[in-house]
């Protein structure tokens, strides 16, 4: 058993991952729900360890829940399949509401802030012949709104995958978690455990649960391991197991484009992309080369390329060590004098969304890339992931407490999948508008699609491999000539034409987008554990066809599903040590909280609120927000009204603040807010216009919690 950070710290190679093979003892199988619990608990005549909840996959999905369950109190372990975690960048733009959820993680957001590159250098994408030749455009994707933190009280980050998992990891070790391998010796107890190099191999229902079955390697030789536990969480990946295990089909398109990513260094290109051209991603278009370049780390000198390859005729061999520096360098533009290739893999672009999140009766339960497929535009993937880990973990912890009714995990797939599916359309959209850059130079990437499925065909797939291979790379060069120098340039007239085409692509922002403040913070739930008021949502989203793809303005609102509005507010008469915070911050992650100002009927209907969350047994915290200025007038605080509970906060709305609260809500200073321990709004109301509170409130948390009506 090692710390954390310790196994984090050595660096292991991809080729030397431990994937345990499958064979006639420890191949994938799923037992059907008919099957008796009598023996759930028992692994050849001994007991099998038992868990709250058992998490399939540590990527920064599972992390992130494994954090959000254990600060929730809930006790969970992962399983882990490879021995090391992974050095490759991956994923690296964590959007608004990822980072305000990173805000509850013991100061996470602030760690990512001051570690992350000055956004100077990452705030544009670039596109050019080469990374020393000619610009053809940029486009720089923040607005004063997002450094003023007008919408939100955090900005977005550029942080590589790998380093957020080093900092999550410590998170997990400063929770007592820690990291265990096969050779380790056997626990005493299994909770707040990473067990790496152990395979989900066996799903089996039971009548209080879910048995797990895991392979792994010991000493050469291959054991099975099993547990119970009451949830199971598959967070394993797009190559889920879980998902596999369960039988859930994906929906959506598959294989929309092959690419081999290469993770290299070099700190000279990134101090000559530093003082001469600054950016984020790096489009490059040559006749020797095409690629898109990423920017993990100017400073370092820490890159990510991606190539698009064809298969059957290219293969992810082609694409070794020599050849992969040799595209580099065409790319680049000039010699390197520290050009360090560390690792080459491949990877297939899909857009897919599982047909279930949910199944089992809610014993196991998909989260992250194992229910959806992304293309990188725009990347949803890992935010979409970590969104929906901060949905689940509530709902577990009041399900394990039983304080709502096991359908409650139903709501996990009602309010999370429909996101998914928008974001599938979103990510779709933003590749296509990926594709008018290289469209407008004569390069378009449906023309090569059409050649490689022409080569493909029953007609040419008779030729030798190697003919086929030699066809389509000489094609794809001719193609690639549009782009040079005597083509590409203002005197000549094809060249002056599409760069005027291309100029007007940017300024009209239909190029790749990275920001979509209108979905990343104003997505809603349509329906789930929230009180629906009826009728279709506003938000105008790219789902339903908005013609201003990545340009819809975000406006804060009140409707139940959507994200509480950020507004600045301070601390009144000393009822918080924190001045100058954000409304958001006034859900801690673990209780509900109801939202009033210091009116008389609102605080007859919080009191009824806190009558009924002491029966339900439920967390809740009440808020008054106060009008700006009350502290000067000294205003009495809610203590006297509220007594003799005492979880409530007085607060006032920020000077600074343009609009009042309720106003900002769009509704009048009668409004009552109800908002789920995931920063999501359940119920609002006006509490004047309420007859009995307490027999409404009682009907509210029993829809919410999903648990049988309530007689009137």
């Amino acid at each position: 058993m090692r710390s954390v950070a310790a196994v984090f710290l050595s660096r292991r190679r991809f080729a030397n991952f431990i994937r345990v093979r499958p064979n006639r003892r420890n191949s994938l199988r799923c037992f059907s729900c008919s099957s008796d619990a009598v023996d759930a608990r028992k692994d050849g005549g001994g007991e099998v360890p038992h868990l709250p909840v058992l998490i399939v996959g540590a990527g920064p999905v599972g992390l992130v829940l494994s954090i959000l369950l254990a600060k929730l109190g809930v006790k969970c372990s992962i399983l882990e399949k490879n021995v090391a975690f992974s050095q490759h960048p991956q994923a690296h733009f964590i959007n608004n509401r990822t980072m305000e959820v990173f805000r509850k993680l013991d100061g996470l957001t602030e760690e990512i802030q001051n570690l992350q590159p000055p956004v100077d250098l990452w705030r544009k994408f670039i596109y050019c012949t080469s990374l020393s030749g000619l610009v053809l455009g940029s486009v720089d994707h923040m607005k004063s709104q997002d450094v003023d933190m007008e919408l939100s009280p955090v900005c977005v980050a550029h942080f590589s995958q790998y380093k957020l998992m080093k900092l999550l990891l410590t998170k997990l070790e400063n929770l007592n978690f820690s990291v265990c391998y096969p050779n380790s010796s056997r626990s005493s107890t299994w909770d707040r455990k990473i067990l790496m190099s152990h395979e989900c191999i066996s799903i089996h229902p039971t009548q209080d649960g879910v048995k797990v079955g895991s392979s792994f390697c010991k000493e050469g030789k291959i054991e099975e391991r099993f547990f119970h536990c009451s949830i199971l969480v598959g967070s394993d990946g797009a190559r889920s197991t879980v998902r596999k295990l369960v039988g859930i089909d994906m929906k959506g398109e598959r294989n929309l484009q092959n690419l081999v990513s290469v993770h290299f260094l070099s700190r000279d290109l990134g101090q000559y992309l530093l003082h001469e051209r600054p950016g984020m991603l790096f489009f490059i278009f040559n006749p020797d080369a095409i690629g898109v370049l990423v920017a993990h780390d100017l400073n370092q000198g820490e890159f990510v390329l991606q190539v698009p390859y064809y298969s059957p005729q290219q293969k992810v061999e082609d694409f070794n060590l020599k050849v992969c520096e040799q595209i580099i360098l065409k790319l680049v533009g000039r010699e390197l004098s520290d050009l360090q290739v560390l690792d080459i893999k491949p990877w297939a672009m899909h857009a897919e969304v599982a047909e279930k999140y949910v199944s089992f009766g809610g014993r196991v339960v998909l989260v992250g890339d194992a229910a959806h497929r992304f293309p990188p535009a725009g990347g949803f993937g890992m935010n979409t992931g970590i969104q929906d880990a901060h949905n689940l973990a509530w709902k577990i912890s009041l399900i394990l407490n039983s304080i709502a009714s096991s359908s409650i995990m139903q709501t996990y797939e009602t309010e999370r999948r429909p996101i998914a599916i928008s974001n599938t359309v979103l990510s779709v959209q933003n590749l296509k508008a990926a594709m008018s850059v290289p469209s407008a130079l004569g390069l378009d990437p449906t023309v090569a699609n059409s050649v490689h499925q022409i080569i493909n065909s029953s007609v040419c797939s008779i030729l030798p491999q190697s003919l086929q291979k030699f066809a389509l790379e000489g094609i794809f060069s001719i193609g690639r000539a549009q782009v040079s120098e005597f083509i590409l340039n203002d005197n000549n007239p094809i060249g002056s034409l599409r760069l005027a085409r291309l100029k007007k692509i940017f300024d009209e922002g239909q190029s790749l987008q990275l920001q979509f403040p209108l979905e990343d913070l104003g997505f809603c739930y349509q329906k789930g554990a929230l009180i629906t008021e009826g009728g279709e949502d506003v938000l105008e989203s790219v789902a339903s066809g908005s013609p201003n793809r990545g340009c819809g303005a975000y406006f804060p609102s009140a409707k139940p599903g959507r994200r509480l509005p950020h507004m600045p507010i301070d601390a009144l008469n000393g009822s918080s040590t924190k001045d100058g915070f954000s409304t958001l911050d006034l859900i801690s992650g673990v209780e509900f909280i109801l939202i009033i100002a210091p009116v008389q009927s609102s605080y007859t209907l919080a009191r009824s609120s806190i009558k009924v969350a002491e029966e339900f047994k439920l967390p809740l915290k009440v808020c008054i927000i106060w009008p700006k200025g009350s502290s000067i007038q000294n205003v009495n605080s809610s203590e006297v009204v509220l007594e003799p509970w005492k979880n409530f906060i007085d607060v006032e709305e920020a000077t600074r603040s343009s609009k009042s609260w309720w106003e900002l809500c769009q509704m009048s200073s009668n409004g009552v807010i109800l908002v789920r321990p995931d920063e999501h709004i359940a119920w609002k109301v006006e509490s004047n216009s309420m007859n009995d509170s307490y027999l409404e409130l009682k009907r509210v948390f029993s829809q919410i919690l999903q648990l049988d009506e309530v007689d009137t």
